[in-house]
C-alpha cells in the first residue's frame, strides 16, 4: 500500500461520503471547507448545482472571535440564513474532515440556529 498524505486520505473519505449524500431543495447539503486560516460552510442544492446560503471566517463579525467560537457562530448565522431562504433540515457533509473542534462547534452553532440535521 503506498504512503498517501493527510490531505489524500481526507480527499478519499470526502469522496466516500460524497457518494452516499446528495442534498436536494428541500434539504441540501451542509458543506464544510475547513483551510489553515479559517472554516467555511455552505448549503448546497445538487440537484440545481446552487448555493442557497453560505458562511465564512472572513465576515466582519466573524474575524475577531477566536477558531472555536468563530465557528459556532457561523454556523449560527448560517442556520439564520437558511431560515431566510425557506430551509429547515439539511444533510450534514463534513468533507472528510473529523467531527471534532471547529467541526462540531459549526454543527453545534448551526443546530442552535434551528437548522436539523
Amino acid at each position: 500500500m503506498a504512503v498517501k498524505t493527510q490531505e489524500q486520505r481526507r480527499l478519499r473519505r470526502r469522496r466516500r461520503v460524497r457518494a452516499k449524500i446528495r442534498g436536494t431543495e428541500a434539504r441540501p447539503r451542509l458543506a464544510v471547507y475547513r483551510s489553515n486560516r479559517g472554516l467555511y460552510a455552505q448549503l448546497i442544492d445538487d440537484d440545481r448545482g446552487h448555493t442557497v446560503a453560505q458562511a465564512s471566517w472572513t465576515e466582519a463579525d466573524l474575524r475577531k472571535l477566536d477558531s472555536a467560537e468563530r465557528a459556532k457562530r457561523a454556523g449560527e448565522l448560517l442556520a439564520e440564513r437558511a431560515k431566510m431562504a425557506g430551509v429547515e433540515t439539511c444533510v450534514f457533509d463534513r468533507g472528510g474532515y473529523r467531527f471534532h473542534g471547529q467541526v462540531a462547534a459549526l454543527a453545534e452553532g448551526a443546530r442552535e440556529g434551528g437548522l436539523q440535521f
